[in-house]
């Protein structure tokens, strides 16, 4: 035994009020999503430079290695902050050469 109306016209008004309840609970799902994705702690960049010079010891004095976002785990402990411009000037007249890990990387890191 169905507990649906037998009758197209109560059919229809039931499918009616179906649709408003779910564009009613559609717009109360966005407005907690909202509310919620404020709510989440967001992870500051840090201040100052946002790149580092990274430098490795050979022969017992430091030489300049690579250039990598503030944050990166894979630059060494010796670094130096950079500014954009120093960093872009590292990379491009240095012959410095560029962090491993690749910004998607980073971004995805930097979310755990």
């Amino acid at each position: 035994m169905s507990e649906l109306p037998p009758d197209l016209p109560r059919l229809r008004t039931l499918e009616h009020w179906l649709v408003l309840s779910l564009e009613r609970v559609r717009h109360r799902i966005a407005e907690v999503e909202t509310r919620e994705a404020a709510l989440r702690p967001v992870r500051r960049l840090p201040e100052g430079p946002g790149w580092v010079l990274s430098f490795l010891r050979e022969g017992g004095r430091p030489v300049a290695d690579s250039v990598h976002i503030s944050d990166c785990r894979l630059a060494a402990r010796h670094r130096k902050p950079l500014s954009r411009d120093e960093a872009r000037r590292a990379l491009t007249d240095g012959g410095i050469r560029a962090c491993e890990m690749g910004v998607e990387e980073h971004r995805n890191e930097n979310r755990r």
